[in-house]
């Protein structure tokens, strides 16, 4: 062991290796063994390749469900919405019901897991607190805040670290983790170009990479003006399901906490029902710090404005999204023209202003 070996903590020296000038180099986590490098890749393809006979009787471990049908061992997902929508709360409650094995809404988780929750935005206070509301208080659930780690380390979170991933990595597979959950993409990304292809290199196969070992990952992401996830297309190649949260409260009557709407832009690959939209409502007690989450199948004509919101506007991309037949969109177009909140444009759909 070299000296600088010798001085590596724990995490660095899971991946630490010496070439043989002695020079210190990082290998991920993945690398291979001194038997499996000498393996030519000729070797390895000639075990690796199977036919389709071979491919049958293949035994393989089915991945397990986490959330309802819908998340599952190994997935990739995002969630996006604008700023302030409650990206956060969903995400957070998300990571309680399945820590927990317990129920968000209709979603039952199918039992308790290992969740790393890695934030880059959150005060701590604002994130223990939101924690105590959830009643989020277990030994399954595990944050790793941004500004508790500058503070006892003087480090500062970038996932586009080789190192970071590895630390990450490395962390997920000791503490046995099955959900990592990355809030939120802009802050945890620091120099990625989210509009180019290649960017999303940067971090791609380290996702990639945790797929292969079976832990599930969440991003929080933002919208765009356009209202669809903001930055390149490349990432949703990979993704198993994505879900968009349109704000709600401007048109409610009860303005308290958080109001949105759950909408899957990406249905999930691994159910082949269609999954439902739903309104949610998160609110603090003042007086106990408790929080209570209110949950319904939203109303189609409310997925519709909704969509319209995000500016989605064109009756085409509307069915599209809403998976319905063109004459469908014209009969909600009716009754929401109808009640006074909707117009036609040239070719699309424009909401009266302060009408609902």
């Amino acid at each position: 062991m070299t000296k600088a070996q010798a001085t590596l903590d724990p995490l660095e020296k899971e991946f630490a290796q010496t070439d043989a000038d002695g020079k210190e180099r990082q290998r991920a986590p993945d690398a291979a063994t001194d038997e499996t490098q000498e393996k030519s890749w000729t070797d390895a393809l000639a075990e690796s390749i199977v036919t389709t006979q071979e491919l049958k009787g293949l035994k393989l471990t089915p991945r397990q469900k986490l959330l309802d049908d819908w998340f599952c061992e190994g997935d990739l997902g995002f969630v996006f919405a604008f700023r302030g929508t409650g990206k956060t709360w969903l995400a957070m409650a998300i990571a309680q019901a399945l820590s927990t094995g317990g129920k968000l809404g209709e979603w039952k988780a199918h039992k308790p897991v290992k969740v790393l929750y890695v934030d880059g935005e959150m005060p701590p206070d604002l994130m223990r607190d939101r924690c105590v509301g959830l009643q989020a208080d277990n030994g399954n659930l595990e944050f790793l805040n941004h500004e508790i780690l500058f503070d006892r380390t003087s480090k500062t979170l970038n996932i586009i670290n080789r190192e970071v991933q590895q630390a990450i990595t490395t962390r997920c597979i000791n503490a046995g983790v099955k959900v990592l959950i990355l809030d939120n993409l802009s802050t945890l990304a620091s120099g990625m170009k989210e509009n180019e292809a290649d960017s999303w290199e940067l971090v791609n196969n380290w996702l990639l990479d945790l797929r292969r070992r079976k832990i599930a990952v969440v991003i929080i992401h933002h919208a765009g003006r356009s209202g669809e996830m903001r930055g390149t297309s490349k990432r949703e190649d990979n993704v198993f399901w994505i879900v968009a949260l349109d704000d709600m409260k401007k048109d409610a009557e009860d303005k308290r906490g958080a109001r949105f709407m759950s909408r899957f832009t990406k249905p999930s690959r691994n159910t082949q029902g269609e999954p439902l939209t739903f309104a949610w409502h998160f609110v603090t007690d003042k007086a106990t710090g408790q929080v209570s989450i209110g949950c319904q199948k939203a109303h189609t004509l409310d997925v519709f404005k909704s969509i319209i919101e995000a500016g989605v506007t064109k009756p085409v991309e509307i069915a599209r999204e809403m998976k319905l037949p063109d004459y469908t969109i014209s009969r909600l177009a009716k009754k929401a023209m109808d009640q006074g909140w909707l117009k036609k444009g040239r070719g699309e759909y424009v909401l009266e202003k302060d009408k609902k």
